[in-house]
Parts: C-alpha cells; sequence; structure tokens
C-alpha cells in the first residue's frame, strides 16, 4: 500500500484556491431592519375628534342631581366602602381642597357636559370635559405619561381593529386602561374608588345613516379595596358639529 504524503506547499496551493473560489461568490448582504414605529393619529381606526355632548338615557337620578347620602343602588361595594359612603361630608371635601373627587378618569365620562377631543401630538389623544374643567390625556405606545397620582392617573390607550378575510376593516374602537389614580367618588354622593383601582374603557364611535354620530364608551372599574365586583357602565354622547354649548365649569362637591 502506498502512502502518499502532501507536501506543504501543495497544502496551501489547496487553500488558495478555495478562497479564490468562495471570493468569486456572490456576496450576500443581510441588513438587519428596523420597523417602522407606529403612529397612532394615522393608524386610527375611526375618528375620534370634534365636540360630543351627553345624552343621558339612564341612571337619571344619579347623574343629573346629586343622590342622597347612602343611596348607593346598583354599584358592588363591600362593607368598608359603604362606611365611608355613608359618612360623605360634601362641607369637608370643599375644606380640603377636594371638591374634584367626583371628577376623576373612573366618574368624569358619567357627568353630564360636553367633550372636545383632540390630538395633542401624533401618539396622545387629548379629551376636554368642560364638566370640572378636566383635561385626561390617553397615550398610545411609548408616548410619555406623567407619574399619576392625580385625579385622571395615566391612561394607556391602543386601537382596536376589527379584522376580515383580507385585513382589517374600516371602522373600529379603542381600548383604554387607566392606573395610578388619586381615590375619588365613583358618584358625587360619597360612593369611592380607591388609588388603586383600575379602569378599563372602551370607545366606539356608531356613524347613523341621516348623518348623527354617537360616541359610546363602556366603563369597567376594578377595585378589591372597596368593589365586591367590577363596575359598569355605559355612557352615550352625541357629536356637535361645532363648540356650541361648551361651557367649562369649575369642579363641585354638591
Amino acid at each position: 500500500m502506498m502512502r502518499t504524503s502532501l507536501s506543504l506547499s501543495n497544502f496551501l496551493s489547496i487553500v488558495f484556491s478555495i478562497v479564490l473560489t468562495l471570493a468569486a461568490l456572490p456576496l450576500v448582504v443581510y441588513a438587519q431592519q428596523t420597523p417602522t414605529p407606529v403612529i397612532a393619529k394615522a393608524a386610527a381606526p375611526s375618528d375620534f375628534t370634534g365636540y360630543w355632548v351627553s345624552v343621558v338615557t339612564e341612571d337619571w337620578l344619579y347623574r343629573m342631581v346629586t343622590p342622597a347620602k347612602g343611596d348607593y343602588s346598583s354599584v358592588p361595594l363591600n362593607p368598608p366602602a359603604r362606611k365611608i359612603a355613608d359618612a360623605w361630608d360634601p362641607a369637608k371635601d370643599e375644606a380640603a381642597g377636594d371638591q374634584c373627587k367626583a371628577y376623576g378618569a373612573p366618574a368624569i365620562m358619567r357627568i353630564p357636559g360636553r367633550l372636545h377631543i383632540t390630538w395633542q401630538d401624533d401618539n396622545t389623544l387629548k379629551i376636554e370635559k368642560d364638566s370640572g374643567t378636566q383635561t385626561r390625556l390617553l397615550h398610545f405606545g411609548a408616548a410619555a405619561a406623567g407619574p399619576g397620582g392625580d385625579w385622571q392617573g395615566v391612561s394607556a390607550a391602543s386601537w382596536i381593529v376589527e379584522a376580515g378575510a383580507r385585513g382589517p376593516v374600516s371602522g373600529g374602537g379603542m381600548k383604554v386602561v387607566t392606573t395610578k389614580l388619586k381615590s375619588g367618588y365613583l358618584r358625587k354622593n360619597g360612593v369611592p374608588y380607591s388609588a388603586n383601582a383600575v379602569l378599563t374603557e372602551s370607545y366606539d364611535r356608531v356613524n347613523e345613516p341621516n348623518g348623527d354620530s354617537w360616541l359610546i364608551v363602556e366603563t369597567i372599574v376594578d377595585d378589591p379595596a372597596y368593589l365586591n365586583q367590577p363596575f359598569i357602565t355605559s355612557t352615550h354622547f352625541k357629536r356637535q358639529a361645532d363648540a356650541s354649548g361648551w361651557n367649562p365649569t369649575p369642579c363641585t362637591a354638591r
């Protein structure tokens, strides 16, 4: 049997040939693609901007007037919350500078009045409420948000896009989750929610054949501190053509 030895010069010649062959192959460059950031304003499935007025079709006695002390019908309060509600004293709230306790995010949409919705920037939707002169900022994506601890807390928003067989279909809503709240009232007569309450809302726009448009806001308040179960309401607004009737008024404890 013959043994063939490979000299150093032959080995280097083979390596050099391989290098030349590889160099002749097409060069493929894989570039890492950075996803294009989504701009909430451009991606909106529905237009919520404009002026809207409350249409009170339910809970008239709890929304149009201040309910009587101790009346917390339909709110699933636990015993500690009932004790707080039974001790409600609007004069104390006024003296403490807490006359806006019923104007926090979990309750503000239920107070009759008007909304003015605009885009503060491409990723922040602003809701101004003339009742109580309150402003809510709904932050999409990584939009900057404050530390919270006030009546309106910190609200994270996202679009609800309806899927069709060939992709998204026209229309759709908005989901908003609000946390980091200052404790306040679900109703003006002292029905409480705690600072750890979580508010989840869905916004939907309905356009009628006659040209009318409606904004429907479903509100769910989860608060293990004061509620035995989630408190759910649905509130309706009708779109206005302009700012007619817009009347910013301060909070009142009564």
